[in-house]
C-alpha cells in the first residue's frame, strides 16, 4: 500500500509537471518563460482538510482533519524559488472494535521547500514543489491509554496554482501528499505499524513583494 502511495504520487508530479512544460514549449515565447520575476519574495496562508492516506493502524480509524500552513519563498529566477514551509494538522483517532475515541494526533512538518513555476497563463501561475524536512508528532489521550508518536522524516509533494488578483495579492489552491510513517511507544509496548502519511487540500492567499 505504501509503495502504491509513493508511485502514485511521482506518476501525479509527472503529470503535474508535463501538464505546465508541454504548453509552454507550444505557446510561450523564449521570453515569457517562467512563472514569477527573480528577486521576489511570496508568503503565503491555506487552510483546508486533510485525509490520511491509509489506515493509521491495525484496528484504528482517524478522522479528515483541519490543516494549516504558512509559507515563505524567494524566487532565485523566472521559475525557481527556494524557502520554507510550516504545517499543522490534527486527526482524531479511535478504535474500530470496540468504538472507542483515543485522542487525537497533532502534526507540525517543518519543511525547506523548492518550487518550479515555468511558466504563466494571463493571472493564472500553475507550479509544483517539493520539501523535505520533520514531522513533530505528539498525541493527545482521552482514555488511559497511552500513545506516544515518534517524530519522522517528512516528505511532501505539492502541486496548485496562484490566481493573480493584483501585482501584490492572489488567491491560491493546492494539493498535496505528505509521508509521515513511524512508531509509537506507550501502554502495550512498541508499535511500528503507524502511519499518518496524508493527502492536504489547501485554500487561501499569497503576498508578492
Amino acid at each position: 500500500m505504501r509503495k502504491q502511495t509513493f508511485r502514485a504520487g511521482l506518476i501525479a508530479m509527472m503529470l503535474a509537471v508535463s501538464t505546465m512544460v508541454i504548453p509552454a514549449s507550444h505557446g510561450v515565447s523564449a521570453e515569457e518563460f517562467g512563472g514569477t520575476e527573480p528577486g521576489k519574495w511570496i508568503l503565503g496562508t491555506r487552510v483546508g482538510f486533510s485525509p490520511v492516506t491509509q489506515q493509521l493502524s491495525g484496528n484504528r480509524s482517524t478522522s479528515i482533519g483541519p490543516i494549516v500552513n504558512f509559507q515563505g519563498l524567494y524566487s532565485i529566477n523566472r521559475w525557481f524559488l527556494v524557502g520554507l514551509m510550516v504545517e499543522w494538522e490534527r486527526h482524531g483517532v479511535s478504535l474500530e472494535r470496540p468504538d472507542v475515541d483515543l485522542g487525537h494526533q497533532d502534526t507540525v512538518s517543518v519543511l525547506p521547500t523548492m518550487e518550479l513555476r515555468p511558466v504563466k497563463f494571463d493571472r493564472i501561475t500553475p507550479y509544483v514543489n517539493m520539501s523535505f524536512g520533520v514531522n513533530i508528532n505528539s498525541f493527545g489521550e482521552n482514555t488511559a491509554v497511552r500513545i506516544s508518536p515518534s517524530n519522522t522524516f517528512a516528505w511532501r509533494l505539492g502541486w496548485g496554482a496562484d490566481y493573480r488578483l493584483s501585482e501584490q495579492f492572489a488567491l491560491n489552491v493546492e494539493w498535496a501528499y505528505k509521508r509521515n510513517d513511524g512508531h509509537t511507544t506507550g501502554t502495550g509496548g512498541r508499535n511500528d505499524d503507524w502511519n499518518a502519511s496524508s493527502f492536504a487540500f489547501l485554500f487561501g492567499g499569497k503576498i508578492y513583494f
